[in-house]
């Protein structure tokens, strides 16, 4: 990590462009050229004067804009580590030899932009220096024929000579323009970065890198690596060749973590904020297969999936045909053999494991979704309404397998945060979703849950139903245990509190901490009961220093505790009771005489009530469990109460 700092964040438009397409060092050439680095690091690659694994590289345009450079293998060997560059991508360079013209790895890897819908991209023809005019405008007609049908398709093609460096000023004017017109990446959603590299700096540990996206990441903040879960904290940052105290989405950034050590972390891995984004299983998605795929895709075929930096094996369930065939597309479930960290809109690649090679891809439709059944209408219903439905309808999509936090809706709905809160306003006002919680402060900040209102009537009928049949069953209890109601709700408890808080609010229930009861219920004691409860408090008040048991006038333990719940009698045992009128005129005399004396006996306390050593006995170990008093040896001192 380099020693000088910048406080000030890269605020500059930042693009990561992927260069590919070519075997040999002339790729890596041009980029040293253009950026003065070279992305070749290991001994390996300048010793076969090949480009193996990722590099990286950084330069700042003549008008001012920041680009990130991946330099990806481009021999059809080391596919699979070209494909852990390419998320993230704002743009392409894709580079023919104007010695060679496009080789079989150019269609791939054009294969593969295309498929990851890349949103921008030119072609750089190189070592121009080296054929004759004629030969060089050939190449040029091949390359443009070879790119029809694809995302270059009118992508600016421009010979270049690294050697020589003519071209390269009309390189950077190309480069200059293609960037210009890109939107700016927007700060939205929480952090994440694929690890698309990890090394360890003497002196300062582990060292991850990628390209972030989504929001910034700054030093002291706490991360999550997933899917391990993970831990770590950022102790340092760098961009661009510069530390900083704060990365932007669409950098290219290292991250000196502490906390985990190098072993822990690998290629592939994605590092977050902790707890928004759960590893998954599983995916729904649509899967597009190439025209050159050898065979169609059938069920349960095996094939490896790159996402982000990941390469996974999986299994793939087609969900509305017997098969896709090659040029086709179809919707998918794919179910992975380890998990991963993904979420809606993630562009993948999928390839076939053996020979190796690239037949498909596609868009992340939903990344933690319920075991499908094949050919379901309702499956594909969803999956359409995901994919292309208006705001609104993916807004409510999003909400059918239950409460979300608005920052989830946003995410599994493609929209940013305000567009979210708008219709979720719109939505609220037409009766079709709630915000949960006691009241409408807040109530469109990122972490409020929001919920259908079918469901969310469901169930708070189904809640309030059992606490009717409750109050039914035991008329002479408060209320009924709330964590006893969740679990036969089978509710998340963050979800359970906020819907008993709606429930409250509404004045429906009533919550008295560990139980909650109907509003207005009041425990009601028949005539016989009433009767009974009358001649046992008066003879508690006859015998206030020995009081009967309970069980001499045939009191149970619902009476009991009815009684003591309406602050009649005081249970200080499991069988003795004292008035509540008594005990409190006892406890006040207590403390009077501790504080008079500093301490009491349980002797002094028994001769001074004209009590027995049992009811005395237990009357002091109920003060100290309440904390009025503390025991120390023989004597009571005053508590903490």
């Amino acid at each position: 990590m380099n020693d000088q700092i910048s406080t000030q964040p890269i605020e500059r438009h930042t693009f990561v462009v992927g260069t590919a397409g070519h075997v040999d060092h002339g790729k890596s050439t041009l980029v040293r050229r253009l950026t003065g680095v070279d992305p070749d690091r290991l001994q390996e690659e300048k010793a076969r004067e090949m480009t193996i694994d990722l590099g990286f590289a950084w330069l700042e345009l003549p008008g001012g804009l920041a680009v990130s450079v991946i330099d990806v293998p481009g021999h059809e060997r080391f596919i699979k580590n070209m494909l852990a560059g390419v998320g993230g991508l704002d743009a392409a360079m894709l580079v023919v030899a104007a010695d060679e013209g496009p080789m079989p790895q150019t269609v791939e890897h054009l294969a593969i932009l295309d498929l990851l819908n890349i949103p921008a991209g030119l072609v750089v023809v190189t070592k121009a220096d080296l054929v004759d005019d004629d030969w060089l405008e050939l190449i040029v007609e091949e390359t443009r024929e070879t790119l029809i049908g694809t995302v270059l398709a009118d992508a600016d093609i421009v010979p270049v000579s690294a050697s020589t460096g003519k071209g390269i000023d009309t390189l950077l004017v190309s480069l200059q323009r293609l960037l210009s017109d890109l939107p700016r990446r927007a700060v939205s959603g929480e952090a994440r970065l694929p690890v698309d590299r990890v090394f360890s700096v003497s002196g300062f540990g582990t060292v991850v890198t990628g390209t972030l996206l989504g929001s910034t990441v700054e030093i002291g903040q706490e991360l999550e690596i997933l899917p391990s879960m993970l831990r770590a904290r950022v102790r340092g940052l760098q961009s661009h060749g510069e530390r900083v105290e704060r990365a932007l989405p669409g950098s290219r950034t290292a991250i000196n973590l502490t906390g985990v050590d190098r072993d822990t972390v690998q290629r592939g891995d994605v590092l977050t904020v902790p707890g928004w984004l759960k590893p998954t299983m599983m995916m729904d998605a649509g899967l597009r297969l190439v025209t050159a795929a050898p065979q169609p895709l059938v069920q349960n075929d095996a094939v490896d999936v790159f996402v982000g930096a990941s390469e996974t094996p999986a299994h793939v369930t087609l969900l509305d045909s017997e098969s896709i065939e090659p040029g086709s597309e179809g919707w998918v479930q794919i179910r992975f053999e380890r998990p991963l960290a993904l979420f809606e809109g993630d562009q993948f690649i999928v390839r076939q494991a053996s020979p190796s090679l690239t037949i498909g891809g596609g868009k992340v439709t939903n990344a933690h979704p319920r075991r499908h059944r094949r050919f379901r209408d309702e499956v594909i219903r969803d999956l359409e309404t995901r994919e292309s439905g208006s705001t609104h309808e993916r807004f409510a999509q999003a909400l059918i397998d239950g409460p979300l936090e608005l920052r989830a809706i946003t995410e599994a709905a493609g929209l940013d945060l305000d567009e979210a809160r708008e219709i979720a306003l719109e939505l609220v006002s037409a009766g079709e979703v709630e915000i949960l919680g006691s009241d409408t402060e807040g109530a469109l900040m990122p972490g409020r849950l929001v919920m259908r209102s079918q469901d969310l009537a469901r169930v708070t009928g189904s809640i309030v139903a059992l606490i009717v049949d409750f109050h039914a069953r035991f008329p002479l209890r408060k209320g009924m245990a709330r964590e006893e109601i969740r679990s036969r709700m089978s509710l998340a408890v963050r979800v359970f509190d906020a819907v008993i808080q709606t429930l409250v609010s509404s004045g429906k229930l009533r919550d008295h901490g560990s139980v909650l009861a109907i509003a207005g219920h009041q425990m009601t004691l028949s005539p016989p009961q009433q009767a009974l409860a009358e001649k046992f408090l008066r003879a508690l008040e006859t015998s206030q220093s020995a009081p009967p048991s309970p069980v001499e006038f045939g009191i149970d333990a619902e009476l009991l505790g009815a009684l003591a719940e309406q602050g009649q009698l005081v249970r200080v045992s499991d069988s003795v009771v004292f008035s509540a009128e008594y005990l409190e005129r006892v406890k006040d005399e207590t403390l009077e005489m501790i504080g008079e004396h500093g301490e009491i006996t349980l002797a002094q306390f028994r001769d001074h009530f004209g009590s027995s050593r049992k009811y005395a006995q237990a009357v002091l170990e109920y003060f100290d469990q309440q904390r009025l008093t503390r025991r120390v040896g023989d004597v009571r001192v005053r508590g903490s109460g």
